[in-house]
């Protein structure tokens, strides 16, 4: 889930450096000499993609993955990393391609603009967008709640064993881009924020409270194939104008609607593969997205599975991708 709407917090120092502990999949290792496509030839390679830890990035991977190897012949090794911890690896080719971003200015500055280690893509077509959302039958009972503005007056039936006498606000996994600790401060809100821990830990807690009519409000985003099963509803929050998240400890406003894009190493562009060919000309809709996204997370269908049933049904669309 940029500094102007954290949705992935800017990872520590201590992790400037890629562990050699964050393992890949197929058994790829951040920090091992792998190497990018092959430079200058046109043929593909390994192809290096960076999936981030929500299902909806998965089905981005998984679809752009399968085309990869079953059309264009790459080798793909998918890396199971933080958000910006994805960005450190594309000066050492150990990362070719971050596919869903999420602003991250202050990333942007330094990779793209300062270091010139990695270059934007354009959008993927995916508009993002974060909030604070609460299950529906709260929502009907007590209509005035979905205004921040009342939230103080309901916030003693959000408490919880870890809220420390406050109402709880849950967010999800700790890396994803939030603002929500800021904004519970500086609009003076007698809540905390507690962290779910995952995605599917968020989801499972908004589930919870729609079928035992439980008090929840918490963190949740777009494109998420979950609202298709509960329609959660989405709080209003002071209206995000242009800079109004430039500091982020005077975040006092909500979150803007993100044009997701894609980010790929410098390297990665001047290599020839076919692989940024299809990186570039990726494009789908949230629709499309949580579609794959369903199938992963609900249908339980192996994200290589998935995207082969997605591909077969949209041969028009993966064929604009190929050019």
């Amino acid at each position: 889930m940029a500094e102007q709407a954290r949705r992935w917090r800017v990872a520590s120092a201590g992790l400037a450096v890629l562990s050699l502990t964050l393992t890949a999949c197929g058994g790829a290792k951040v920090g091992e000499n792998t190497t990018g496509s092959d430079s200058g030839s046109g043929k593909c390679g390994t192809f290096n993609l960076a999936v981030n830890p929500w299902v909806g990035y998965e089905a981005n991977a998984a679809v752009i993955g399968y085309v990869a190897e079953s059309k264009l012949g790459c080798k793909v090794t998918n890396k199971d990393l933080k958000a910006e911890i994805g960005w450190q690896g594309f000066e050492t080719g150990e990362v070719d391609a971050i596919l869903e971003n999420w602003g991250h200015e202050d990333l942007k500055k330094k990779y793209i603009t300062q270091q010139k280690t990695a270059v934007s893509l354009g959008p993927t077509g995916l508009k993002g967008i974060i909030g604070w959302y609460i299950p529906p039958w709260l929502a009907k009972k007590y209509p005035d709640i979905t205004n921040w503005k009342n939230l103080n007056k309901y916030a003693s039936n959000f408490k919880t064993s870890e809220s420390g006498g406050k109402g709880q606000l849950l967010d999800g996994d700790p890396s994803y881009q939030t603002n929500d600790e800021a904004l519970v401060k500086n609009l003076k809100l007698d809540f905390k924020v507690v962290y779910a821990g995952s995605e599917t830990a968020l989801i499972q807690a908004f589930r919870d409270a729609e079928q035992n009519k439980k008090w929840m409000i918490g963190y949740f985003y777009e494109p998420q194939w979950f609202l298709s099963e509960i329609p959660l509803v989405h709080v209003e929050l002071p209206k995000h104008t242009a800079g109004c998240d430039a500091d982020p400890a005077k975040v006092a406003c909500d979150y803007p609607v993100f044009d997701l894009d894609k980010i790929v190493s410098t390297r990665f562009a001047k290599s020839g593969s076919p692989a940024y060919d299809l990186v570039k000309n990726f494009k789908w809709t949230n629709e499309d997205q949580n579609t794959v996204a369903k199938y992963i997370a609900l249908d339980k269908m192996s994200p290589e599975a998935a995207a082969k049933k997605w591909v077969e049904a949209n041969p028009d669309k993966v064929q604009a991708w190929l050019g």
